[in-house]
């Protein structure tokens, strides 16, 4: 017996791949792409390669709760004083304080950034307990 289209019967063997197709339909022949895998990049910079052995299994021994990457910044007491005296003065640091703070205290950029988010987070905690 003929299995009209879209029978149960039809529709049934489709969800295997065993249908016929319907009169004047073609079924596109699935292409197999082969998968490349990238080639390896040697490092370049000084910066890459650290990167590259933060990244490797081999690199010292990490707690398991720690996530890899940067170590904890351990700030002085002069960068504390100086960063706690311009959050005082603005708890939102503008592009220029923040490069002048990065070259005074000889940090980066982003921990000054990062220092001031926390920060803000830090006094919001403070002042929602004191409520």
């Amino acid at each position: 017996m003929e299995k009209g289209p879209f029978s149960v019967e039809w529709l049934a063997q489709s969800s295997r791949g065993g249908a016929r197709e319907m009169p004047g339909e073609s079924r596109p022949v699935p292409r197999k792409v082969p998968l490349e895998t990238p080639p390896s990049v040697p490092a370049d910079s000084a910066r890459d390669r650290e990167a590259a052995e933060r990244r490797s299994p081999a690199h010292g021994a990490v707690s398991a709760g720690a996530a890899p990457g940067r170590s904890r910044t351990k700030f002085s007491a002069a960068q504390l004083q100086e960063l706690e005296r311009s959050f005082r003065e603005q708890r939102y640091i503008g592009a220029g304080e923040k490069r002048r703070l990065a070259a005074v205290l000889n940090l980066s950029q982003s921990q000054i950034k990062t220092w001031f988010q926390n920060r803000r987070m830090k006094f919001k905690r403070q002042t929602q307990d004191a409520r």
